[in-house]
């Protein structure tokens, strides 16, 4: 598992799940990974509003928290392969939930076929 960045946290599960995976683009990639491996470049082509730079960094974070596992192929050009982890396929079923909330919930579309929150 990866370690905390913060340690005034250790009482907040939410906030220490929060801090490993959490800002705009380490879900969406966790979640890309969960389909198949994938090259750099295809990440990037897929979302291309992130950065180049901001790609190497979630990557590389997500790498260090045991999340991703980067694979280096002896070739020429060099090729890099990105892959899930088995503790990165622990988050499956969150990711799951958070995409499902986000098709019925955030994606905008028309109001007939949006499903409105039990009010329970």
């Amino acid at each position: 598992m990866g370690k905390q960045r913060h340690q005034q946290y250790h009482n907040c599960p939410m906030e220490a799940a929060l801090d490993l995976i959490g800002g705009k683009w380490k879900s969406v990639i966790l979640s890309r990974l969960l389909e198949r491996n994938y090259r750099f470049n295809e990440i990037r082509h897929m979302h291309p509003t992130i950065t180049q730079r901001m790609l190497t960094i979630q990557l590389r974070e997500l790498e260090r928290d045991g999340f991703v596992h980067r694979k280096v192929y002896a070739e020429v050009p060099p090729r890099v392969e990105y892959s899930i982890t088995d503790f990165g396929k622990t988050l499956e079923p969150v990711l799951l939930q958070l995409k499902l909330w986000g098709e019925n919930y955030a994606v905008p579309r028309s109001s007939e076929n949006r499903s409105e929150p039990d009010n329970q």
